[in-house]
């Protein structure tokens, strides 16, 4: 008795300790300080385990925890930055199927569970399988290892069967005594399927709403087998993850005024014949040294970065152009749109590695009201975030989707790689607006030139 009274005691307190760094990563100035609240209070409930009386398979339980623990040690100091979308969506997948393999063990146990509990046991299991596959998609999409998006004939009348025919079989094998072991993998096979097939034909555009959305998913079957096991520290982190990450997809599917079930079903491919109206005009380009000219004596610079900046690795030059023009009396900010880069916060995390102070750095409600008093709109490898035709173009896939007022600066210089559109397949017809100049190359290499001249221009 006093052993589980010190474990309940001690899952209590982890409990409270985790909700606290999950409130601390609200901020930027506090995130570090939330993440490392969460982290030690994650380990203090995987130490307190080992004090469950009965427990058994510890040599098992040390070697998961030394491999896994190892691997994540590893990957997590040498991951790149612009790799950092895809690590978080394969790293949220094995929690899904961590939940999935805990389900898998219960259901080849047999054992009855009762009514409620082997409901909640199914749900976890389908829920837990989705978001493993689809996260495994969501990473290869973003790794490169896979088109932006694949169609399957009759998409959404496949996935409806589908779900209807693994719910169907996970009740059936819930709540039968004996289930046999092809009942069960053809359980898992078919959610597996599932959660592929709902995250293929998804592009782009709406990755990052996506990967909070299973980032949800495993939080709510990790809760789920936490109530199965009755482990109070798994059911209050699934709930707590699962609750936020879904408060998180509602807050981004707004901030792209697109609703959660066009995402899933009537998601932008990424493919270029996607609707809107023709943009007519030409691109006009400009040189690093007229770049730098117009920046350098310009009042206000609003920098818009988006995954180009990411891609190129140039967050340091672009923070270092800044502190140039501010040196010579330049007011530089930084305006970031919810969605822009591969997940939330992409932006945010790449300029405070940089070293961008936090009160240079402007939410989209914030910052659109001072686009129309800014002398230059900086607008670096973004593109659906600033284009106008979500404002005009009720044909367009992005048509009432809030962005930043880029096109309404006095001038806008776009550093671009190319003249192709961006990853959503979606034209931009900010590019070929009278305000609006190009300036092509990677940005590393762009804003590296723009940065010579500027200093050139101040000698």
């Amino acid at each position: 008795m006093t052993y589980n009274w010190f474990v309940s005691a001690s899952y209590f307190a982890v409990a409270v300790v985790f909700i606290l760094g999950l409130k601390a990563m609200a901020s930027p100035v506090t995130a570090r300080k939330g993440i490392v609240w969460a982290g030690f209070a994650m380990v203090a409930a995987t130490v307190v385990t080992f004090f469950i009386p009965e427990l058994q398979n510890i040599g098992l339980i040390v070697l998961a925890i030394v491999l896994g623990g190892g691997a994540a040690w590893y990957t997590g100091k040498t991951v790149k930055m612009t790799d950092m979308p895809q690590m978080v969506a394969i790293y949220n997948g094995m929690g899904g199927g961590a939940a999935a393999a805990i389900a898998a063990v219960e259901l080849v146990k047999g054992v009855d569970h009762g009514a409620v509990t082997s409901t909640l046991l199914v749900l976890g299991a389908i829920i837990g399988s989705v978001a493993f596959s689809g996260s495994c998609v969501a990473y290869a999409k973003l790794q490169g290892l896979m088109n932006k998006a694949i169609k399957i004939p009759q998409q959404n009348t496949v996935n409806f069967f589908l779900t209807m025919l693994t719910f169907g079989i996970g009740l059936t094998i819930g709540y039968a005594d004996s289930p046999s072991g092809f009942e069960i993998f053809l359980f898992f096979a078919l959610a597996l399927a599932l959660g592929a097939v709902l995250v293929l034909p998804i592009g782009g555009a709406d990755m990052p709403v996506v990967i909070s959305l299973l980032n949800a998913f495993t939080g709510l079957a990790v809760g789920f087998k936490g109530f199965v096991l009755g482990n109070p520290a798994l059911i209050v982190a699934g709930i707590v993850v699962g609750a936020s990450g879904m408060l998180l997809t509602q807050l981004m599917a707004k901030a792209m005024n697109r609703p959660l079930k066009n995402i899933i079903f009537k998601p932008i491919t990424g493919e270029a014949a996607e609707g809107g109206a023709e943009v007519e005009g030409t691109m006009r380009e400009l040189t690093p040294l007229d770049a730098a000219a117009v920046m350098r004596y310009a009042s206000k610079v609003v920098i818009v970065p988006g995954y180009g900046m990411a891609v190129a690795g140039a967050q340091h030059k672009v923070w270092e152009m800044a502190q140039l023009l501010e040196e010579g009396g330049v007011e530089v900010v930084f305006a970031i749109h919810p969605v822009a880069g591969r997940m939330p916060g992409h932006m945010n995390v790449l300029l405070a590695e940089a070293g961008v102070p936090y009160d240079k750095i402007f939410d989209l409600e914030e910052i659109n009201a001072d686009f129309a008093q800014a002398d230059v709109a900086l607008v670096i490898g973004a593109n659906d975030v600033v284009n106008p035709v979500a404002r005009t173009d009720k044909s367009s896939p992005i048509y009432g989707m809030p962005i930043l007022n880029a096109d309404m600066a006095h001038n806008v210089i776009v550093v671009k790689r190319g003249k192709g559109a961006g990853y959503s397949g979606i034209e931009n017809a900010l590019f070929y607006k009278d305000n609006c100049r190009m300036l092509y190359g990677s940005a590393q290499q762009a804003i590296g030139e723009v940065i010579t001249h500027v200093k050139a221009l101040e000698a």
